[in-house]
């Protein structure tokens, strides 16, 4: 009789060692997935950053993994999927701008800021390494939980006007709407500008009927809200050269095993770089295109070092107020 309890127990305890098993070699099998979110199109630099960064995760990990990527707000808005990212909740992942972290960390709005480059080569060097922006990154995770993995972006901000501004006695007193964030207004109002801020979506109508003479933005914002229809002179003040940074959950991110998140640092550079020259190509090439067309004519900016000079102390006033006078600095010395 003991001997037969015996066998049954072995036989009992054998049976749910391999179940056991089996369900463990379930669970691993088991393919993570990320979920990724855009308001945009593949025809989009934020979405074209994403899909490279899919694409290298999966190379560098070498197991699988997959990554879904929700496009055209099918999961809300920009400042939204920061916010999910912080709670680690609905997205993982996400290209967001510097503005919509403004609620975790002041200072991350530097990378915001008008004219915080001389020029698209002083960007490419300080974006290349990413090293100076390292204490914004560093503050955005501790009051977020959110990383910044890369730093895509390179889209380079214009005056897209009824008429051309070339110098500074006809930037004097110019109306142009400019974004909400009050560093905008006060950055436009230093370099002699008259700003104002409209809603993005009724810009076209306002030019058109002459409340002001023109907006500012990058390329392909302008193009699709079809600006140049009513403001076809691009005067090229080069004001701001965009920053986007892909970002990652943190409390996602610290859940993985340590080659996955290896591979999604790693991959990060990755996909930012790519989105960098993509978004640099495309700027360029709708510039192109647009005057090949006729749609437009572009004027250069004779007295740029002017409009550094007057954006200066609005930077260091800002910069200190939102403590990242270091930052600001760090930026500033990148030859």
């Amino acid at each position: 009789m003991k001997t037969r309890n015996r066998i049954q127990i072995w036989a009992f305890l054998l049976a749910l060692l391999l179940c056991g098993g089996w369900v463990g070699a379930e669970a691993a099998a088991q393919t993570i997935t990320f979920k990724g979110a855009s308001q945009f199109a593949d025809d989009h630099s934020y979405n074209q950053t994403m899909l490279k960064f899919a694409e290298m995760v999966q190379k560098y990990y070498g197991k699988p993994v997959n990554f879904v990527l929700h496009r055209n707000r099918e999961l809300g808005l920009e400042k939204d999927y920061f916010a999910y990212m912080s709670q680690g909740l609905s997205v993982d992942y996400a290209v967001v701008a510097p503005s919509h972290m403004a609620t975790f960390s002041k200072m991350a709005t530097l990378m915001d800021m008008p004219f915080l480059f001389r020029h698209i080569d002083h960007w490419s060097k300080t974006l290349a390494t990413g090293q100076t922006l390292d204490p914004i990154a560093e503050d955005t995770l501790k009051k977020s939980d959110v990383m910044l993995i890369g730093y895509a972006g390179g889209g380079v901000r214009n005056i897209v006007g009824k008429k051309p501004v070339r110098n500074m006695a006809e930037l004097k007193n110019f109306s142009i709407r400019v974004m909400g964030a009050p560093i905008q207004t006060r950055m436009f109002q230093a370099i002699t500008a008259a700003p104002t801020v409209i809603a993005y979506d009724e810009v076209y109508n306002a030019v058109q009927t002459g409340v002001i003479m023109a907006g500012e933005n990058e390329s392909p914002g302008w193009s699709q809200m079809k600006w140049h229809e009513v403001a076809p002179e691009i005067s090229l003040t080069q004001h701001a050269i965009t920053i986007r940074p892909l970002c990652f959950s943190g409390k996602v991110f610290r859940k993985l095993p340590k080659d996955l998140q290896d591979a999604i640092i790693k991959a990060g550079k990755d996909g930012a770089a790519h989105g960098r020259k993509w978004e640099r190509d495309a700027d360029d090439k709708i510039l192109e295109k647009m005057k090949a067309e006729g749609k437009i004519r572009t004027h250069p900016f004779t007295e740029r070092a002017k409009l550094l000079e007057l954006a200066a102390p609005v930077k260091a006033d800002f910069a200190k107020e939102i403590g990242a006078e270091k930052e600001l600095a760090a930026i500033s010395a990148v030859k």
